[in-house]
């Protein structure tokens, strides 16, 4: 998508690499920016940047002190304001602020300071209102959220998966889809209607459609949605495996592969992290930048995996491991899908945090049933992922580049070990692709970038119905929560 680099700290690399973190940030020289600072980037928990600059020009690349900024958040025409604020630490002369409201308001002031002065342009004075993420105002004009939400024009993995369905029939797919997979699957029938959201469910486990009720809600009280129908597969698989000419049914799933047509959409677990930012989640992409480890240098280096039986290949891992455990640390937390045979897999081990696993330079990406959704969190960290080559992928792996962002390696792990080997042996372009694989995850799949997704997804699947979108026999509506503390009033025209 698009980087958040400010232009005006586009500074020389030699420049930058030479100002390793000695001294004091400049309140002047410091730069911030973000969404977080713009009133109508309306997110669970709102976030910007800022970056350490010295008196000299150079920017930091190391941390000046977790203490070096310090960032208050008020509302001026209140007595007390309801936000949780933090100051994340990256380590790398950054930091990540991010804020959760409680509350709507007429206007903020976000004040960041080093010792008593204010920071580039600080204090911001953001115009409101700022609404909280359970406040029900949704902006009627979809360019206009859009622009505010600085969306890309276009999102390629969104064209790929379209460009298998030139038109969808709502009247056809709310017959054949149950009829062809309601049986077997699970599924969720939704249909948007004048901003209000209606579903239907078949099969058994229908649990997980609790994140996919969360983000249209979220989303609705957000922006004007088009009136659209769709249906949901709540199971890990993609589940459209016909070729054309065969009649092809559109199937939004949180995994697609090579071998299917499903329209994917960011997993289940990453939009759960970002409704649930500084809430009851603690692993998200942005709790995971200030929980990065020891420095490249200081990392173990050892090849880290810790995860369940849920493919061979992850059995075929800890054998590796056990056979050669100076190379590699790979343990099952769990053992589900296989027979246990301590002689061959060792021993049970515990769960360990996952901010511990970049204690270690280099961490093993291998699938479980489909992909395996740690995979954005690895990226953000700064250890060097080594992943499985895969028929299956979330909605950003095309975008992706191996040796770029990540050393691929074998489906079947033959030439694992081989690659282990030349990152150890060429460790500064390792560290490279770690911090390339950093980068892509910070300017990509954070949740301004996951929200934009979902609605151009929606958007663009949309502009392809030929009929009316209804709510069918069946139905119920999803009702928005109704145990917030602080209700808003919403400022602008409702939806009609």
């Amino acid at each position: 998508m698009r980087a958040l680099w400010p232009l005006c700290l586009a500074l020389g690399a030699a420049a930058a690499a030479a100002a390793g973190g000695g001294g004091r940030p400049s309140a002047e020289r410091s730069a911030v920016w973000g969404p977080g600072l713009r009133a109508a980037a309306a997110l669970p928990a709102r976030y910007f940047y800022v970056q350490a600059v010295d008196a000299e020009g150079l920017r930091f690349t190391s941390s000046p002190g977790e203490n070096a900024f310090q960032v208050k958040i008020t509302a001026p025409e209140e007595q007390f304001t309801r936000i949780g604020v933090q100051v994340l630490d990256r380590k790398d002369g950054s930091f990540l602020v991010r804020y959760r409201m409680y509350a709507s308001y007429e206007s903020l002031r976000i004040e960041v300071k080093t010792g008593d002065k204010h920071v580039a342009m600080s204090p911001y004075i953001l115009k409101g209102p700022i609404y909280h993420e359970n406040c029900d105002c949704p902006q009627e004009e979809s360019s206009a959220w859009l622009e505010e939400m600085n969306c890309p024009q276009t999102i390629p993995q969104i064209q790929r998966d379209l460009a298998n369905f030139p038109i969808v029939d709502p009247d056809k797919i709310a017959k054949e889809i149950p009829q062809r997979f309601g049986q077997r699957q699970s599924l969720c029938h939704y249909t948007i209607k004048d901003n209000e959201v209606y579903i239907k469910t078949y099969g058994e486990h229908v649990g997980f459609r609790i994140f996919m009720d969360a983000i249209l809600l979220s989303l609705t009280r957000k922006v004007k949605m088009p009136d659209v129908e769709f249906f949901v597969n709540l199971g890990d698989w993609p589940l459209e495996k016909r070729k054309p000419p065969q009649n092809l049914h559109p199937i939004f799933s949180w995994c697609g592969s090579s071998e299917s047509k499903d329209i994917v959409m960011p997993t289940y677990d990453l939009t759960d992290s970002v409704l649930e930012t500084m809430g009851r989640v603690s692993l998200d992409m942005m709790s995971v930048q200030a929980n990065t480890g020891p420095s490249w240098e200081d990392k173990n280096t050892t090849a880290f995996w810790r995860g369940r039986d849920s493919r061979k290949e992850r059995l075929e891992l800890v054998k590796l491991s056990r056979k050669y455990p100076e190379i590699i640390d790979a343990a099952f937390t769990n053992f589900f899908f296989f027979k246990h045979d301590e002689s061959l897999y060792g021993p049970i081990v515990k769960h360990i945090s996952f901010f511990d696993f970049f204690k270690y330079k280099y961490q093993i990406n291998i699938d479980g049933t489909v992909a395996a959704y740690r995979l954005p969190y690895l990226l953000a960290g700064n250890s060097v992922v080594l992943k499985q080559d895969s028929i299956y992928y979330e909605h950003f792996y095309n975008e992706l580049q191996p040796w770029k962002h990540y050393i691929p390696f074998k489906s079947d792990l033959s030439d694992l070990l081989e690659k282990l080997q030349w990152a150890k042996d060429h460790d500064e372009e390792a560290k490279n692709i770690a911090k390339s694989g950093q980068e892509f995850a910070r300017n990509n799949l954070m949740g301004d970038h996951i929200f934009c997704y979902y609605f151009k997804l929606f958007q663009e699947y949309a502009s392809l119905q030929v009929s009316e979108p209804k709510i069918r026999d069946g139905m119920e509506k999803v009702q928005q929560p109704d145990d917030d503390l602080f209700p808003c009033t919403c400022h602008r025209k409702k939806v009609q």
